[in-house]
């Protein structure tokens, strides 16, 4: 998955990206406030009751994987992470306007914590 694709601007709900709305809210660079172009839709109520059923319900069998499965989903949560490349931080210096060590360490220490966890 690349930042173009994580970047849609919808929610993610039990595999689909879902928007009732319109895009309104405008992503801003940090340094001006200028709009980046990147817009999101905001969740409606029904979109947030979508994504509490779903997540129930993901429980449900979250809870039955064994540790190794989860610490094997863990790893493959930070190997996604590290694979987002320079649109991801490019997308997050315009946002945060961190410098891009600062937003590399970030990452590394992400995925470390997630990997971390999964040992």
């Amino acid at each position: 998955m690349n930042a173009s694709q994580t970047m849609a601007g919808r929610q993610f709900i039990a595999g689909r990206r879902i928007a009732s709305g319109e895009a309104t809210l405008l992503s801003l660079r940090a340094v001006d406030g200028e709009a980046t172009g990147h817009r999101f839709y905001p969740a409606s109520r029904e979109e947030a009751a979508l994504a509490a059923e779903a997540a129930q319900q993901a429980f449900a069998v979250y809870s039955q994987t064994t540790p190794q499965q989860r610490a094997h989903f863990l790893c493959a949560i930070a190997d996604e992470l590290d694979a987002l490349g320079e649109p991801f931080f490019a997308i997050a210096g315009q946002e945060t306007a961190l410098p891009l060590a600062r937003l590399q360490g970030e990452r590394a220490r992400t995925s470390g914590q997630l990997r971390m966890f999964a040992d």
